[in-house]
Parts: structure tokens; C-alpha cells; sequence
């Protein structure tokens, strides 16, 4: 496998999209126990939606989205878009038919509690906030 050019932009191998690094938290948290031992305690997270592949690190360590414990979101659009609250996609599609966005306001709201664990419990231990807002102005343009 090809050398890093940064941390910031490794890919992944099955898709080439730009991966992004998680740590221990998020991989214990999603791969299933018998998997968990093919990856350290640092890996990325690949989030094109149709990559097989969900976590991989620089030494052909992969974990596959069947080896995960549950789907999680992109890569299955079922899965809920928030890893702290409920929060879905019909949310979104509901808040875009609305004038206000009340459902994504009190998410966000949410988002600022310490109820919040993005860095834990989301596949790319990030927060789905810019991913969510994302979507909704998708919706909303004409």
C-alpha cells in the first residue's frame, strides 16, 4: 500500500475516497469483537455510501460494513444520521417541507448537551451536524 502524503489524506483502499481518522472509541464502539483485532487503535472511517469497506489503517487492515454491530450512516441510508439522538432522514425531509426547521434546531440544541458523544458513538466520530445541514439545503433548493 502506498505511503500517506498526510494524515489528513489517506484513502481508502477498496474506493479511493479521502478516509477520515478515527480513534479507539468509535472502532470499539462499531466493529463487531471478532473483527476488532484487524485494525490498532487508530483507523480511518470511509464514508462513500457504496464502499463495502467502513474502517481501514495503513497496513491492509479493513473492516468490512457486514463486520460492523449495526448499520450506520452513510453507508446504510436506513441507519439513523445522528449516533446520539434520534434523527433520521424523514427528519430532514420533514424540517425541508416546514418553514422553520424545528427538528433540526433542537438537535442542535441537543448537540451542545453533554448527552452529546459524537466522538464515541458516530461511525467518523464526528458530529452529524454539518452532514444534516447538508441534506436539508439539498432538499430545500429548487
Amino acid at each position: 500500500m502506498k505511503e500517506p502524503d498526510g494524515l489528513d489524506q489517506v484513502r481508502c483502499p477498496g474506493c479511493e475516497s479521502v478516509g477520515v481518522a478515527v480513534g479507539n472509541a468509535p472502532l470499539d464502539h462499531h466493529i463487531l469483537p471478532e473483527y476488532r483485532s484487524a485494525l490498532g487503535d487508530h483507523a480511518w472511517f470511509c464514508r462513500y455510501a457504496g464502499c463495502d469497506i467502513a474502517y481501514f489503517n495503513n497496513w491492509a487492515g479493513r473492516v468490512l460494513v457486514s463486520q460492523l454491530r449495526s448499520p450506520v450512516y452513510p453507508k446504510s441510508p436506513d441507519a439513523p444520521l445522528c449516533s446520539c439522538f434520534p434523527f433520521s432522514m424523514e427528519d430532514i425531509e420533514a424540517d425541508a417541507q416546514e418553514s422553520v426547521p424545528l427538528r433540526i434546531r433542537e438537535l442542535y440544541a441537543k448537540s451542545k448537551s453533554p448527552a452529546a458523544h459524537c466522538s464515541h458513538l458516530a461511525p467518523d466520530g464526528q458530529c452529524c451536524l454539518t452532514e444534516i445541514q447538508r441534506l436539508y439545503f439539498r432538499l430545500k433548493s429548487p
